[in-house]
């Protein structure tokens, strides 16, 4: 199921610091001496079961013992952690969304634990890794989940509209106009403005480039050319009528979903979840095909959610940060552990030779059509696109929702939405005492 995209506050970042200038642990250094007996780790998770993973590497490391200590996800783990760091009794370990980790660091929360996890580097891809570097040498955290995104659509009724299955945006939106020209109470799918990240992960795959620090001074370009390409690319589909313009997640959407009133989706690997609540009526029925790409012959894509197993500056500065790095490392690559979280959490994995065979040799049950789901999503998966997150996600997606909402519904102006999220973005960093260029 689809991981809420949040962030904390921006009240709750207390004196907050550039990026570079936080204070370093250094590379998980261990600055107090190793404790006799095994060394004890906790770690705080909201993923299903993780206890249960967490007792396959206890058993087989007597020496260190991981200790889960379940938290809701979100902006309640992120406040929840801030604080509890600035009070010295931070976990050991910290599950963390991508878009989480600028706020982390800000606030000397994460450690960097670059030396501890070279070896594990290249299974991951790179645009997934640079999520964890923020753009520097310093790592952060490991990958543990990403949701590479993904078109959906009704094979059935593509074929009864003798649609063909878009591989680029101008031919998504040719048939849009073509269903509507067709069956005028049919929509091929929606622009929805109650969640942000789907998005941000389609500028995301446009190129774009929404925070970047230099030095002490951080960069937005929430509007610039990638952004703006896409917004009026949706913005003119809704105004013409060849979309539909109604939130994800409603009574209303489920039912266009389950009826075939809406006939694709613009979603993410954890899909599947979705449609077999809201569309329980379609299971065999769907299909999933790469994103439509902006020029034909490519094959990129952005992501709309994920997580990331992350080593706190308390465990580096207790003697436990190569412990946790040593931890976070197995959790995220080894076979045994990646398996026991599919199995257990659900959970689409962020290391390349986890996403398809092995547990995922299967398709979902909802789509015993497609035997060859896991495999397809992997070949999607392997050119996701970084993305660039800073400090204060959390007033630019509350801006998406307000500005984008608003020109949705309206059928109005989406490029002025995306200014909006811009000038709120740029004005909420001065607020908390960021530097900031333009």
């Amino acid at each position: 199921m689809p991981r809420r995209l949040a962030l904390a506050t921006a009240a709750t970042l207390c004196a907050a610091l550039a990026l570079t200038a936080c204070g370093s642990s250094g590379s998980g250094s261990d600055a107090a001496g190793p404790a006799a007996g095994p060394v004890k780790l906790t770690f705080w998770s909201w993923t299903p079961n993780m206890d249960k993973v967490a007792a396959i590497w206890n058993a087989a490391h007597p020496d260190i013992q991981v200790s889960v200590q379940k938290q809701a996800s979100g902006d309640d783990l992120v406040t929840k952690t801030i604080t509890a760091a600035k009070a010295g009794n931070a976990p050991d370990l910290l599950q963390a969304e991508y878009q989480a980790l600028p706020t982390l660091v800000s606030n000397d929360v994460l450690a960097d634990i670059a030396k501890e996890t070279a070896s594990v580097k290249d299974k991951f891809a790179a645009g997934v890794w640079q999520q964890v570097t923020l753009g520097s040498d310093a790592v952060y955290a490991v990958p543990e989940d990403t949701a590479p995104l993904a078109l959906y659509y009704r094979q059935d009724l593509f074929q009864q509209y003798g649609l063909k299955v878009p591989t680029t945006w101008a031919e998504f939106a040719d048939a849009a106009r073509q269903l509507k020209q067709k069956d005028p109470a049919k929509a091929l799918t929606t622009f929805s403005a109650n969640d942000s990240g789907l998005f941000a992960g389609l500028a995301q795959q446009a190129g774009a480039k929404w925070w970047t620090a230099s030095g002490e001074t951080w960069k937005v370009g929430i509007d610039d050319a990638a952004s703006k390409k896409v917004a009026d690319f949706w913005g003119g589909l809704v105004k013409e009528g060849a979309i539909d313009n109604q939130p994800m997640y409603t009574p209303a959407w489920s039912k266009a979903l389950n009826d075939g009133s809406q006939i694709a989706w613009v979603s993410a690997v954890w899909a599947p979840g979705v449609f077999t609540s809201s569309a329980p009526d379609t299971k065999g029925k769907w299909a999933i095909a790469p994103l439509p790409q902006w020029n034909a012959g490519e094959s990129v894509t952005g992501s709309w959610g994920g997580s990331t197993t992350g080593v706190t500056t308390g465990a580096a500065k207790a003697g436990h940060g190569a412990a946790a790095a040593q931890f976070a490392g197995w959790l995220n690559t080894d076979p045994e552990a990646v398996a026991a979280l599919v199995k257990e959490a659900g959970i689409y994995p962020a290391a390349t030779a986890a996403q398809s065979g092995g547990a995922l040799a299967g398709a979902p049950e909802f789509f015993t059509n497609q035997p060859d789901f896991y495999t397809q999503a992997a070949a999607i998966a392997k050119n996701t696109a970084p993305a660039a997150w800073g400090p204060n996600v959390n007033v630019a997606y509350s801006t998406f929702k307000d500005a984008f909402g608003k020109a949705a519904q309206d059928k109005g102006d989406f490029s002025a939405a995306l200014t909006a999220m811009q000038q709120a973005t740029v004005a909420d960093l001065k607020k908390n005492g960021f530097k900031t260029e333009g």
